[in-house]
């Protein structure tokens, strides 16, 4: 078993895909039949080893994907729906998810539970699990449990718990009213960026960013909602995801698969990505857009298009002075081991967010660094220095998208919080039914 872009193989001794909250319960209580530990997937994007059960049973919830009711400001579904399929269906009543990530293969399991990233609109939070009001799970003890928002401190650590606490079957969002998003974009160079930043940071719009050190550049897809009315541009969308989903991994691909002279190589992903910000610039701009629309569906299976990526989060108020560190620290890296990534590398404003105990933009506003591969044996040694680098500029994880961290970054980033999520987990699992090694050597480090 692998997760989705292939870099992780997981040797389970059993597989099963539910279909009801008692088969789960069963799966639960049969020791001998479903070995420890036990750990529940959905459509397995995850880059780290947080799902894997070498072992041990894996929980596949795909088959529990119905939306259970549509109510004014809230939806609820099972946990193995689909996030791209429930915001489709929200539409249809005139409602929306408040954030709408990219990956529509995210399962709602996995993002009541998880980390997710995306730019936070004015006034809202980036991260799902925020807006999760009501959590049901199988406990490891086999019984069934539903947390609300009548237990906040207990609901603020489920929604970091990555299924350590239960296996999540039912979960209910708050959602809002569809609004029409205005879209457009800015490129800087580098100087430009950093002088701009603390104005446009002030700016009630929302702030994606695509960067690339190796041209000294930074552009900015600004995001807002708009009264405006009329039918919404569905283009726009359209083209932006195609060229995320296939185009830009698939170029990298093949230059990196079939031209091995590393000048040309970059020349041309470079001349690409010129061409790419000049799109955005000029034509990717509309008042009148879906923010629906902005959610992928990507292939159930990977194919040659695929790719993967990490992340990292930095204080707003240090962003500028780290973002030009990690611009060096590539350039760096490329001349000493003659790698880089070859597709862009983003990042996301995220709003202070104490919704969840392990909170990337828990303390304070925060702003990422996310580079984006094709992968590879030289990208996953990149990682490593990567990691590093970011742990050392005191940087925040995510434990399911920022592959090969070490407890000891995992420490320095979260301190007692992961103390504090460790004496929930065993006061909720004794047995360690749910517990895979990577998250034993992070807690119990």
């Amino acid at each position: 078993m692998q997760n989705w872009e292939g870099s992780l193989i997981s040797h389970p001794k059993a597989v099963v895909k539910p279909q009801s909250v008692e088969e789960i319960a069963e799966v639960i209580n049969d020791r001998d039949r479903y070995p420890t530990p036990v750990r529940a997937v959905g459509s397995n994007h995850s880059t780290t080893r947080c799902g894997v059960a070498d072992e041990g049973t894996v929980i596949d919830m795909t088959n529990m994907n119905k939306i259970l009711d549509i109510g004014s400001a809230t939806v609820t579904a099972q946990g193995g729906a689909l996030y791209i399929d429930v915001a489709h269906e929200l539409r249809k009543h005139g409602l929306q998810f408040y954030v709408n990530v990219e990956l529509g293969n995210l399962t709602l399991g996995s993002a009541a539970c998880g980390g997710t990233k995306d730019a936070s609109m004015p006034d809202e939070f980036g991260q799902v699990c925020s807006y999760a009001t009501g959590i049901k799970m199988v406990t490891p003890a086999g019984e069934l449990l539903e947390i609300t928002e009548d237990q906040p401190e207990l609901l603020q650590v489920v929604r970091s718990s990555y299924g350590l606490m239960g296996v999540v079957y039912e979960v209910t969002f708050r959602v809002k009213p569809h609004q029409m998003m205005a879209v457009r974009h800015k490129t800087y160079s580098l100087d430009e960026f950093e002088k701009a930043l603390p104005n446009v940071t002030q700016q009630s719009e929302s702030m994606m960013l695509y960067l690339l050190p190796f041209l000294d550049r930074v552009a900015v897809e600004f995001r807002r909602y708009d009264d405006v009315l009329g039918k919404p541009n569905r283009l726009l969308w359209r083209f932006r995801n195609t060229a995320w989903k296939s185009l830009a991994p698939g170029l990298g691909f093949i230059v990196t698969r079939f031209i091995p002279i590393k000048r040309l190589r970059y020349f041309i992903v470079d001349t690409f990505n010129r061409f790419m910000l000049t799109i955005l610039r000029i034509f990717l701009k509309d008042r009148c857009t879906s923010p629906t629309d902005q959610i992928i569906r990507y292939p159930h299976k990977s194919n040659w298009t695929r790719y993967t990526f990490s992340i990292w989060a930095f204080p707003k108020e240090a962003y500028a002075e780290k973002l030009r560190a990690y611009f060096e620290f590539c350039r760096a890296y490329y001349r000493e081991y003659g790698y880089r990534c070859n597709l862009l590398n983003v990042g996301y404003r995220i709003s202070k967010d104490t919704s969840s105990l392990l909170s990337y933009s828990f303390d304070t506003e925060v702003m990422t660094l996310d580079p984006v591969s094709t992968g590879g044996l030289a990208w996953e040694k990149f990682l490593v220095a990567y990691n590093q680098f970011c742990s050392d500029n005191g940087g925040i994880p995510l434990f399911n998208q920022t592959k090969s961290i070490t407890p000891e970054q995992a420490k320095r980033a979260f301190g007692n919080r992961l103390e504090t999520l460790e004496r929930y987990r065993t006061q909720y699992d004794p047995n360690d039914r749910l517990l895979n090694e990577y998250f034993r050597e992070i807690l119990t480090a």
